[in-house]
Formats: C-alpha cells, sequence, structure tokens
C-alpha cells in the first residue's frame, strides 16, 4: 500500500470515528421515554360515558351537538364522534389515570358529565363500571371510583416546578386507542384565556393530544403527573399544536375537596377587573402595564371592606405579582375562605398594601356539583346559574335594566336546550328579568315535565329558547 492510500485510508478512519461519536452523542442528548411509559401506562386507563336511550330521547334528534358543555365542543370540534348510537344511545370518550390502588380516578368533568353509566377499561382490558363520587365544571375535574384494589397508580409531581421548556409527556386514547404516547415541551404556565374555567391557571404545552386524550395524564420526565390533558385551541377541531393542561396543584385540591364535602369551595375578594395596557398604565401613571385594573366593587365585599376602591389596579396578591388580570382568579380562588391576604395597590401614584379577608365564593358562581347530592348546587328547577349585569355591561351590550347573565349550566333542560355561560335572559315566559332575584322568582314554582320559554340575547341575536324540566331529574 502506497503512503498516499495509507494516508487516504487512515482519514476515512479517523472521519468513522467521528461520525460514529458524533451519532452516540446525539442520540445520547435525546430523551428516552421508554421507562416513563413502562412504569406508568398501567395505571392509564379509558373512560366511556354513556348517555341512556331514555334521556336521548327526551332530548330529541338535534341534541347531538346541543347538550355538548362548551369546553367538550372547543377540545373536539364539530361532529364529535360518539360511537355507536343504537336506540338514541349517546356514547363519549376520554382517558384518565388511577391515582390510589383502592380504585379512585381522575378525568375530566366534561368527559363524563350528566352521564348515565360511566365505564373504565383497565390496561389489563377489564371494563369495570364507575361511580362518580363529584365533579367540578370550574376546574373540569371529575373523581370516579371502582371497584378494584390493588391496582398500579400514578406518582403526583408539582406542576408549581414546572419551567418553559421542559420536556413533558402525555399518555391517552386519542380516538380510542388506548396508551398513545406523545411528547413535547411546556410551551407557557399560567395560561388564563379561558373565562368559564377563570380559576385555573393552564399548562400550555405543543404536546399533540386528540379526541380522546381528554382527562389523560401529563407527565414530567421524572414520571410525575404534573397536568391532566383538558383542551387543544383549534379553528378546525383538530390539534394545531396549542394543548392545555390543568395544573395538579389545582386537581388536588379539587380532588380533597370532593373527598371531603362533596363540593368546591372558593375564595372569593368581590372585584370586577379588567388587563393594563399601555394606554391605560399611561393615563393611570404606572410605570408599565400590567396587573388588574378595578372596575367594579361588589357592595360589602372583602374587597371593599378592605378599602379597595374602583379605578385601583392590584399589582400582586399575597406577594405574587399579577403580569395579567387573568392571574388574580386563580390565586384568590385556591386560597381558602377566611384566609388574611394582603393586596398590594396601585392608586394616584402610590402603591398601598391593604390588609383583605378572603371570602367564600357562593356555590352558584362556582359552578360545583356533587354526585352524591346531584341538586344540591341547583338553586332553581332549572339548574341555571345567573348573575347580575354590571352598569358597564348593560351599557356594553345596549340593555336598560333588564337582563341577568348565565353563570353556570348545572341541568339537562339547559345543556339539552344549548343554553351557554355568557347568555343573557331577558325573560322568562312573559316576565321580564332585572335581577337575580326576579329571575329566581319567576322559575321557582316549575315542576318536572313543566316547560318553559327563556328569551335569551346571544352575541347580537335575541331568540326564545324552550326548556323542559325532565321528569327524571325531580322523581
Amino acid at each position: 500500500m502506497t503512503s498516499t492510500n495509507r494516508a487516504f485510508g487512515a482519514l476515512l478512519a479517523i472521519g468513522a470515528a467521528v461520525a460514529a461519536v458524533a451519532t452516540t452523542a446525539t442520540a445520547s442528548d435525546l430523551p428516552d421515554f421508554t421507562g416513563l411509559v413502562e412504569r406508568n401506562g398501567p395505571a392509564v386507563v379509558n373512560v366511556q360515558a354513556t348517555v341512556s336511550p331514555s334521556a336521548a330521547r327526551a332530548a330529541g334528534p338535534d341534541a347531538d351537538e346541543a347538550d355538548v358543555p362548551d369546553i367538550f365542543r372547543r377540545f373536539f370540534g364539530p361532529g364529535i364522534p360518539r360511537g355507536p348510537q343504537g336506540g338514541g344511545e349517546r356514547r363519549s370518550a376520554g382517558s384518565g389515570f388511577i391515582i390510589s390502588a383502592d380504585g379512585y380516578v381522575l378525568t375530566n368533568n366534561h368527559v363524563v358529565g350528566d352521564a348515565d353509566q360511566v365505564t373504565v377499561r383497565l390496561s389489563d382490558r377489564r371494563e369495570l363500571d364507575a361511580k362518580v363520587i363529584g365533579t367540578d365544571e370550574q376546574t373540569d375535574i371529575a373523581l370516579l371510583k371502582i371497584e378494584a384494589s390493588g391496582l398500579p397508580v400514578v406518582s403526583i409531581g408539582d406542576s408549581g416546578k414546572l419551567k418553559p421548556g421542559q420536556w413533558v409527556v402525555a399518555m391517552g386514547s386519542p380516538f380510542g386507542m388506548d396508551h398513545s404516547v406523545t411528547h413535547g415541551i411546556v410551551s407557557a404556565l399560567g395560561r388564563g384565556y379561558d373565562r368559564s374555567q377563570q380559576y385555573v391557571p393552564f399548562i400550555q404545552t405543543d404536546v399533540p393530544i386528540n379526541p380522546g386524550n381528554s382527562g389523560g395524564p401529563l407527565f414530567n420526565m421524572q414520571g410525575e403527573v404534573v397536568g391532566i390533558n383538558s383542551q387543544i385551541f383549534s379553528n378546525t377541531g383538530g390539534y394545531m399544536g396549542v394543548s392545555f393542561a390543568i395544573p395538579m396543584s389545582v386537581a388536588m385540591n379539587t380532588v380533597g375537596q370532593l373527598k371531603e364535602k362533596g363540593h368546591v369551595s372558593r375564595g372569593m375578594i368581590g372585584v370586577q377587573i379588567q388587563n393594563v395596557d399601555r394606554d391605560t398604565a399611561r393615563a393611570l401613571g404606572l410605570p408599565r402595564s400590567g396587573g388588574a385594573l378595578v372596575n367594579n366593587l361588589t357592595p360589602g365585599s372583602a374587597a371593599e371592606k378592605a378599602g379597595v376602591k374602583v379605578g385601583d389596579v392590584i399589582l400582586a396578591f399575597n406577594g405574587r405579582e399579577l403580569v395579567s388580570s387573568s392571574d388574580l382568579p386563580p390565586m384568590v380562588g385556591l386560597t381558602p375562605p377566611g384566609t388574611k391576604a394582603e393586596l398590594s395597590v396601585f392608586r394616584d401614584g402610590k402603591t398601598l398594601t391593604l390588609p383583605v379577608t378572603v371570602a367564600e365564593l357562593p356555590q352558584e358562581a362556582g359552578q360545583a356539583t356533587a354526585a352524591a347530592s346531584p341538586r344540591a348546587a341547583a338553586s332553581n328547577p332549572l339548574g341555571i346559574g345567573v348573575e347580575d349585569l354590571t352598569a358597564e355591561q348593560r351599557q356594553q351590550l345596549g340593555l336598560k335594566d333588564e337582563g341577568v347573565v348565565v353563570t353556570r349550566i348545572g341541568g339537562a333542560a339547559a345543556r339539552r336546550a344549548a343554553l351557554q355561560t355568557g347568555d343573557i335572559i331577558l325573560m322568562v315566559g312573559r316576565t321580564p328579568v332585572r335581577s337575580v332575584a326576579t329571575f329566581q322568582n319567576a322559575v321557582k314554582d316549575l315542576k318536572a315535565g313543566d316547560s318553559v320559554m327563556l328569551l335569551v340575547r346571544r352575541n347580537d341575536v335575541t331568540s326564545f329558547i324552550a326548556l323542559t324540566i325532565p321528569r327524571e331529574t325531580t322523581e
């Protein structure tokens, strides 16, 4: 072999060695999820909810979409797959995970809400009937119980330690394909984009999730559950790179309260707030935009007693800075009623510290329900929660003294009629509605089988909606 050939051979050998090292280094830098999946896969379940044929027939042929809560529609988009429809029976499917060896399972409320029967399919293919221990609409959490023992369980992680850029893994049953695994990174924390779930500081990720993933676990790289996959933001109904999960800190708080008392208590200070943009900050003399501008106070509320005034900007709650107004509701909501806290408030060029005692959010406004007492949270036969409109809201809507806003859909009749949170109820029958009191008085004597017409305004459209109270719910 000539010296030239020997030199060329040496170069080839060196190049191959460098390529091998580079390949090994690249491979070692990539995350390996196999151990995580093997450990946690057995604790991830498929959840199926069924609405009985009688309830489906009572709802009518157009109820397939009408009785679906807003959050479910956002996640799945139009044309939600419900499985076989034999005899009018309707089904929905999602995911869940086992949190205790004696059979407690977590999933989303919108997966099992108002179902007549819930079935959990385990990794060993056993199918067990599940009892709904309790649900909470505001956090979209449902706690189930199956009769079994010695079950595999997940480890609960600290969602407060998550950081943008960290790897996360989702497991669930997209399109009914059990134990599918996808991965991505944490995109952002504390997202508060959803007014109907203002007490949830969502974890935003780019993890691909699809119909059937809802209610499944989101794992960190230590194999701990840090969130519950709940929603996607989409213009098509399919995955578009933006997913949202409920932090486990919120979920476990809800679970503890559902187990203990069957409903969820939340803190409230009684302020209506809005974001502070650059122009508003300049007008108020704030050095930068941020915080929550108070535009209305509930008379006699904790905030009013603490000395908060309309026009104040709340900069921090108990030492935690508010980047935007959406940060305040989850901070206050997760604070136990009766807690003494501090508000940092900007007023007339000065920052004040105001002590406040957190009050309790009324159950109707909190949208909490418990399976043990399904009518406990319904303060009227329709199961509709309403609130008075503020003067500013009436002005924006072009209303004088009429109307209440729907804040909770707790009854089957309202869901089947496609009533939505945010709707404005103007009349009950021929009776004008001017306050919560007049609404409650107008519907208090309705009985099972009765029908009533509501004049409802949604966006710029006003129309009558007919509701019939099912006989099954009042027997």
